[in-house]
C-alpha cells in the first residue's frame, strides 16, 4: 500500500465512524475513485482529504457526490452534487503558490479564486468554494456581490486581473458578469468539521487580518 492510499485509508475511517451502511458506501466508492484518480497522477493527498471530509458535509446534507467531474466546457470540477434536481459545485482551494509566483503570490491567488468563480459557477445551479481554516482566500469583493451589484468598473477590474495570468483561453467578460458566488466551506480536516458561511461574512471575518498593526497575530472565526 502506497502513502496515498494510507493516508486515505486513515482518513475514511474517522469519516465512517458512527455512520450508517449506505453512508460508508458513498465513502467507499468516493475512495476507489480517487485511488483511480492518484493512480493517473490527478490528485494529491492534501487537496483530496479536503474533498473527502467536504463531500461527506454534502452526502449528510442528501447530496449525491462525485469528485473530479467533467463539466461541460471541458472543465474538471472538484465536487458536483445533485440533490433533486439542483446540481452544486464546489472547488476546493489549498492555498498552493507554484514557485513561478513566489514574487506575486497574493495577486495571483486573487486571480486564481477570480477565475474559479467566473469560470466554474455557469455549471451548476449553486456554486461554492472550499478553503481549509489556515488558509484566507482572496475574493475580489466584486465577485462577492450579486451580479446586479456589480459596477461596470468592478467587472474591468476582475477582467484585468484575470488577463493577467488566464489567457488561453482567456476569462470572458460575460463570465465574470455572470458570476455567482454562494456558498464557503471552511475546512479542519484535524477535526473533520465544516463551518459553511455565505461570501460577505466570510470576507469580514477573514480578511480584517491585512488592517492588523504590526506584530499582531490574525485570527480566523466563523
Amino acid at each position: 500500500m502506497g502513502v496515498f492510499e494510507r493516508d486515505l485509508d486513515l482518513l475514511l475511517a474517522r469519516l465512517k465512524d458512527g455512520v450508517n451502511e449506505t453512508m460508508k458506501e458513498k465513502l467507499n466508492a468516493l475512495r476507489d475513485a480517487l485511488i483511480q484518480l492518484r493512480q493517473e497522477n490527478v490528485v494529491k493527498i492534501n487537496h483530496t482529504v479536503m474533498e473527502l471530509v467536504c463531500a461527506k458535509h454534502l452526502i449528510l446534507k442528501g447530496y449525491d457526490v462525485y469528485v473530479e467531474r467533467l463539466a461541460d466546457g471541458g472543465l474538471t470540477c472538484d465536487l458536483y452534487g445533485v440533490k433533486g434536481y439542483g446540481t452544486l459545485v464546489i472547488e476546493v482551494e489549498t492555498g498552493f503558490v507554484p514557485p513561478e509566483h513566489a514574487l506575486d503570490p497574493m495577486t495571483y491567488c486573487k486571480a486564481r479564486i477570480a477565475s474559479k468563480i467566473a469560470r466554474y459557477s455557469n455549471y451548476a445551479d449553486k456554486f461554492g468554494l472550499g478553503t481549509p481554516v489556515h488558509y484566507v482566500m482572496q475574493i475580489p469583493p466584486a465577485l462577492a456581490k450579486a451580479p446586479r451589484d456589480r459596477s461596470k468598473k468592478e467587472l474591468k477590474e476582475v477582467k484585468k486581473l484575470c488577463d493577467l495570468y488566464y489567457t488561453d483561453p482567456p476569462v470572458s467578460y460575460t463570465e465574470i458578469r455572470n458570476a455567482r458566488l454562494h456558498v464557503i466551506y471552511v475546512i479542519d480536516v484535524d477535526g473533520l468539521t465544516i463551518r459553511e458561511t455565505d461570501p460577505p461574512t466570510y470576507m469580514d471575518k477573514a480578511l480584517p487580518w491585512r488592517y492588523l498593526s504590526e506584530g499582531e497575530t490574525p485570527t480566523l472565526s466563523l
